[in-house]
């Protein structure tokens, strides 16, 4: 076995047991003493935007229906012979999910007692996929269900346009459960050629958090590994479209039941493939904007708090991946055209202050070590960064090296017209006939 590391971040005092395995897979462990639950995930750098590669084994390039990263996520759960996961975590008192984004997908429990066991169901279950014509065709009518729940959610729709408005060839433009056009051409064969692919070992990454003994369950994860005779893996070939430096269409507007319109207004990042620390500066650079332009204690907040064209739900935030990026930021609003010319005239015009700044670097230092008390958000977290190449502990001194020009070079180049559109979600009109 590899040697475990210990890895401390000095400045909040927290640390992670680390290595990886002889089958490639890493194993991080944050031991938490006192805490009463222990929260674990199986993660795997494989999501909605993986629709076209190059198989490792052939070097052939493939082309899958979209959706289907969230539908490999669903299948993962049913066992050959019958039966599933979710009843055997039940049956130890563990609680259990999975969820699909735009570039990983993750498998987790939750439990007060017997974790090696919890952990065994968790490793066993991602690793033996069981997919027939017949299982896959009846997830078919689920997921369809499920699509169309989606088409619903105002929302939904709300971020879906917004997509669909800043990106022209991109794939995170498509929703990640895909259509139910693209999920009724998925086969068994495209799970298998999608999973042989992505739930590689040296593609996923096991976490556990909680009042553990990392060598136990580093010592648990050796063993359950080295029965399943993993093999190498060349790297993984991803293949993405070029993306115009434009958007593909300025505004979407929809009609759904909703009491009040519902306004986002978003920023395509030009300044993509980026990986690593130099992610993570671009990353934090643009949050740190957005608390200074529009966070709570701004005077552009106060002032459309001020004339109600915002709640306290109003929101704006950046993120990012090593293919793409954007902001968004918006609300309920009842006059979605009075907020965006108040938006559009503040964001540009509202002066930035070196003490804004340092108040808004300290409320970001508080939030990341209020993280390491919540282990679902640590968990989502170090994942999100460790699949992109950041280790999550550089987080503090990248916040404090920040500094009021990077700032304002951040809003010059983000906050671009041509980079920006708008989705609106408009209360039905009421049918006078």
């Amino acid at each position: 076995m590899n040697p475990v590391q210990s890895i401390e971040d000095a400045a909040i005092g927290e640390k992670r047991e680390q290595l990886v395995l002889p089958s490639g897979l890493p194993v991080v462990v944050f031991p938490r003493p006192g805490f009463k639950k222990t929260f674990a995930t199986f993660a795997t750098y494989y999501g909605s935007i993986d629709n076209a590669f190059r198989d490792p084994q052939t070097g052939r390039e493939i082309t899958v229906p979209d959706g289907i990263a969230h539908f490999l996520e669903h299948k993962m759960f049913e066992k050959k012979g019958g039966g599933d996961a979710f009843d055997d975590f039940a049956r130890l008192g563990a609680s259990s999910n999975a969820y699909t984004d735009y570039t990983s997908t993750t498998f987790l429990f939750q439990t007060t007692a017997q974790v090696l066991d919890n952990l065994g169901i968790l490793l066993d279950f991602v690793q033996e996929p069981y997919f027939t014509e017949a299982n896959v065709e009846k997830e078919k009518g689920i997921i369809e269900q499920e699509i169309r729940m989606y088409l619903d959610m105002p929302g939904d729709r709300l971020h879906s346009n917004l997509m669909r408005a800043l990106y022209v060839n991109h794939p995170v433009r498509i929703d990640i459960a895909g259509t139910v056009e693209s999920i009724r051409t998925i086969t068994p064969d495209n799970l298998y050629t999608c999973y042989r692919t992505f739930y590689h070992p040296t593609n996923m990454i096991l976490l556990v958090i909680g009042d553990v003994d990392p060598q136990q369950i580093f010592d648990y994860a050796w063993e359950n590994q080295k029965r399943k005779k993993y093999g190498k893996q060349t790297a993984i070939t991803r293949i993405f479209p070029s993306e115009p430096p434009h958007v593909a269409e300025k505004r979407r507007e929809q009609h759904m039941v909703v009491s009040m319109p519902l306004f986002v207004m978003g920023y395509k990042e030009r300044g993509v493939q980026l990986a690593g620390q130099d992610l993570l500066r671009q990353e934090i650079t643009y949050g740190l904007m957005w608390q200074m332009l529009v966070g709570r204690s701004s005077p552009l907040f106060h002032r459309l708090y001020g004339q109600g064209l915002i709640n306290d739900r109003f929101y704006a935030r950046y993120g990012a991946s090593t293919t793409f990026g954007f902001s968004t930021l918006g609300g309920e609003t009842p006059d979605p055209a009075a907020l965006e010319a108040q938006l559009l005239e503040g964001l540009h015009n509202a002066p930035l202050r070196e003490d804004d700044l340092e108040r808004a670097k300290k409320r970001e230092v508080g939030e990341y070590i209020a993280l390491f008390q919540n282990p679902e958000e640590l968990a989502y977290a170090f994942n999100h960064f460790f699949f992109r190449q950041i280790d999550i502990f550089d987080y503090v001194n990248t916040v404090l090296s920040i500094r009021l020009d990077d700032i304002e070079r951040a809003r010059r180049l983000h906050l671009n017209e041509s980079l920006r559109a708008t989705s609106v979600i408009l209360p039905e009109v009421a049918d006078e006939s």
